[in-house]
C-alpha cells in the first residue's frame, strides 16, 4: 500500500503476482528484491541488443558468438554501470568512472579550450557531454541520457582521448 499519498486521495494498493509460495514477510521481501533487480537485467539485455547490436552480428559459430559476447557484455556491463553511477551519484566526480585522459579530452572537446579544467567535471556533467557526442539533445524534457546515446558517445570518446594523449606527449617532449 502507498505510504506517502497525497492528502484526501485514498492511497495505492500494489500486488505483485509470483509463483514463489509467500509465507512470510522474508520470503516476500526477498521476492519484491528479485523483481527490484528485474529492471536492471533488462537494460543490461537492452544495452547488448541495440547499443552493441549483438542480434545484426554473423558470427558463424558458437565460439565465435561465445567470443564475441564474452566481449561485448563487458561494454554493456560498463554502459549500465556508467547509467547507474550517474543517476545513483550524479555530483560525484567523473573520476569514479572516467580515466583522467579521458576526462580531460571530454572538456577540452567541449568547450573549445585547449586546456583541460584543474578539477574534474562531476559525473552528471562528463555524462551529459558523452551523451551529446552520441547524439542527446539534452533539452529541458529529456531525462537523463540512455545506454544508445552513451555509448555512440564513449566510442567518439575514446578516440578523441587518444588523439589528446599523443598531444600530450609531443608537448612534454
Amino acid at each position: 500500500t502507498e505510504i506517502d499519498c497525497s492528502e484526501g486521495t485514498e492511497p495505492l494498493e500494489w500486488k505483485l503476482l509470483t509463483t514463489e509460495p509467500v509465507d512470510s514477510l522474508e520470503k516476500a521481501e526477498k521476492v519484491v528484491g528479485w523483481y527490484a533487480k528485474r529492471w536492471g537485467i533488462e537494460v543490461f539485455h537492452r544495452t547488448l541488443k541495440s547499443g552493441c547490436r549483438i542480434e545484426d552480428r554473423q558470427l558463424g559459430n558458437d565460439h565465435r558468438l561465445e567470443a564475441c559476447l564474452a566481449i561485448d557484455m563487458v561494454v554493456a556491463w560498463r554502459l549500465f554501470s556508467l547509467m547507474k553511477l550517474g543517476r545513483e551519484i550524479p555530483d560525484a566526480p567523473c573520476t569514479v568512472f572516467f580515466e583522467e585522459a579521458e576526462w580531460k579530452a571530454l572538456c577540452i572537446y567541449h568547450s573549445k579550450n585547449p586546456e583541460p579544467p584543474e578539477t574534474a567535471p562531476t559525473l552528471r556533467e562528463a555524462i551529459r557531454m558523452t551523451a551529446k557526442m552520441g547524439g542527446f539533445l539534452g533539452r529541458k524534457g529529456d531525462g537523463e541520457p540512455g545506454t544508445e546515446v552513451l555509448w555512440k558517445g564513449l566510442q567518439k570518446l575514446e578516440n578523441i582521448a587518444e588523439f589528446w594523449e599523443i598531444l600530450e606527449k609531443m608537448r612534454r617532449a
